[in-house]
């Protein structure tokens, strides 16, 4: 069909209706999402089929676009029926708990804000698809999914027939200054961290034994560092800590408080309620590509090119979930290949974790030093629909591949930047998952009121920040549909940080207390494992012991007295038999577990 847009279009989604009906922990976030993007909301209710959200779009042309999703998929019994029971069952628990000894539940409702941004994916993708000549479709999305894709590179790693390249054992950052100042540490260069802890006059064997769990802990969500180095930073004052780190190159940062966080954004006049996006959108130029390929109702992007210049997670993930809804990938990788690559455990040869994260990819290698491969990368954009990347800050200007230099080859680009601070903190540190985690309070969000702050080992902005990276180029991608116009779209880390910790930044707002209560979220032990209350039955579960009982008979006791709970996943790799996923999990060709697509199309 022929695309329904109006030039007066400036928003992707202006023009249409949205409605929705459920639980609004499921739909609340993904409708605020959808009404930034022009959607304009219809009176909703709360009724729906059992526990299951739906949400709609039409108008302006437009077929019905509707989503429908819920904690679980199916009918089967999975005891996931809330945040608490998603985080024990995938996995979320146990990777989280990894830095502490024991499964930890994450007092931040990660699984169900991947759901709301996946929902709202799908009925992006949906409608470019419409755009773009193919049939209406109806779109499934769970928060059991959500949360496999977000331990799918742990799960990954569980699954590969070899080890860990560094013991998985409890400790990590952050680190603890003379005065109690906590702060975290960044640095990828094995130099500056020795160079900063022999400015502190750590102990040269602890500085040795810790530089591999501290490079690791990206992919292990744990860092067990010799005590020395705990101990030598309570030694020093703050003032000397950031001396050092000065001197040698690293970097630190104090960990900021939701309420020093919340304050920042009023003075930024960008608090929750006043409907601050985690993304933007600027159309620029023009040069419509007409579409060539047909899309169909499973693959909604199928004819489109992405080229992504990723490192890490964030642009990957973002680039792999626009493949999986059937667009093309062209991964741009340096002179002989990503290093990743080479990350153990691996299978077949290829590291497990980058083949979570890449799979199904094309590579092509670019030596972007080289002018006769930058130009060679330029012609390679001309013939793409988005150019994705998330180089440090001001690295594509100087190479000459910004928005603007590939808007000259290409008007009709959807040109993507996935960034740490979007440019909105000045002075801000590295922007890395743990460094953006300890400068906006998710350091204080993720833990309940009688744990110290301390930011979760697990990527959590890493995989959220990907997951808002594919929702900013869908909008992007309908945008330049709807207008004939490219599009730059911006995304970020601090978006995610602000996005997953909107409801304590609320509380702090109006001078409430911002984090959880003491013990939320906290598995019961049982004889041979740990079982998880749902949030609503936890109070009345901890009245029991269930030390002494196996865990399938602490769950049938805990049932038998009405309350909702399911067992806590210790060892990802047992994902693979759980009957509360059954048949979901697969093998990929090289041998590496990987878990499902996150929404179904119809």
């Amino acid at each position: 069909m022929a695309s329904p847009a109006t030039m007066r279009t400036v928003r992707p989604l202006d023009g249409l209706h949205l409605h929705t009906s459920g639980p609004p922990e499921l739909t609340a976030l993904a409708a605020e999402h959808l009404r930034l993007l022009g959607a304009a909301p219809t009176d909703s209710g709360q009724e729906s089929e059992g526990p299951a959200a739906r949400i709609s779009l039409a108008g302006d042309g437009f077929a019905a676009a509707g989503a429908r999703t819920a904690w679980a998929d199916g009918s089967r019994e999975t005891g996931i029926c809330d945040e608490a029971t998603a985080q024990a069952a995938t996995g979320i628990m146990a990777v989280h708990g990894r830095r502490d000894g024991s499964p930890r539940g994450l007092a931040v409702d990660c699984a169900a804000t991947a759901t709301a941004v996946l929902t709202a994916q799908g009925l992006l993708a949906g409608l470019l698809a419409q755009a773009r000549g193919g049939p209406a479709a109806q779109v499934t999305t769970s928060a059991e999914r959500a949360g496999l894709l977000s331990v799918s590179q742990y799960l990954a790693a569980a699954g590969a027939a070899e080890g860990e390249a560094v013991e998985l054992a409890p400790g990590g950052p952050p680190f603890t200054a003379a005065d109690g100042t906590l702060f975290e540490l960044e640095t990828l260069d094995a130099g500056a961290w020795a160079a900063f802890w022999r400015a502190l006059d750590a102990p040269a064997d602890a500085v040795r034994a810790g530089w591999r769990p501290f490079q690791f802990r990206y992919a292990t969500a744990c860092a067990p560092l010799p005590p020395a180095l705990h101990a030598t930073t309570r030694d020093h004052s703050w003032q000397r800590i950031r001396e050092a780190a000065s001197a040698s190159g690293a970097e630190v940062c104090p960990l900021r408080s939701l309420t020093e966080r919340a304050a920042e954004r009023a003075a930024e006049r960008a608090v929750e309620h006043d409907g601050a996006a985690p993304w933007s959108l600027a159309a620029r130029g023009s040069g419509h590509r007409p579409a060539e390929v047909t899309p169909t109702a499973a693959r909604p992007l199928a004819g489109l090119t992405v080229l992504e210049a990723g490192r890490r997670i964030q642009a990957p993930l973002t680039a792999h979930l626009l493949g999986l809804l059937g667009a093309e990938v062209i991964r741009i990788e340096p002179p002989g290949g990503d290093p990743l690559r080479g990350m153990p455990p691996a299978c077949s040869g290829i590291s497990a974790r980058w083949l979570a994260l890449n799979r199904g990819k094309q590579a092509v290698e670019v030596d972007i030093k080289a002018e006769s491969d930058r130009r060679r990368l330029r012609e390679m954009a001309a013939e793409a629909d988005v150019f994705l990347h998330n180089w440090a800050p001001g690295k594509a200007a100087q190479l000459g591949l910004d928005a603007g230099d590939l808007s000259v080859v290409n008007p009709a680009l959807v040109y993507a930047y996935t960034s740490g601070w979007a440019d909105r903190l000045p002075g801000a540190p590295m922007g890395t998952d743990f460094m953006v985690q300890a400068r906006t309070g998710v350091g204080e969000a993720a833990r309940p009121a009688d744990e110290p702050p301390a930011p979760s080992l697990m990527t959590l902005l890493d995989v959220l920040g990907g997951l808002l990276g594919t929702e900013a180029v869908l909008a992007g991608l309908l945008l330049r549909e709807r207008t004939g116009q490219g599009v730059r779209v911006d995304s970020s880390l601090l978006g995610a940080a602000d996005v997953l910790t909107a409801p304590g930044l609320r509380r702090a707002a109006t001078g409430q207390s911002p984090r959880q209560p003491a013990g939320f979220r906290r598995p019961l032990p049982t004889a041979d494992g740990w079982v998880a209350p749902a949030d609503a039955c936890a109070a009345a579960a901890r009245a029991y012991d269930l030390r002494d009982l196996p865990t399938g008979e602490a769950l049938t006791q805990l049932r038998a007295h009405g309350l909702a709970a399911t067992a806590v996943t210790t060892d990802l790799a047992d994902l693979h038999h759980d009957p509360r996923f059954a048949g979901s999990i697969s093998c990929d060709a090289h041998g590496a577990p990987a878990v499902p697509d996150p929404w179904s199309f119809v």
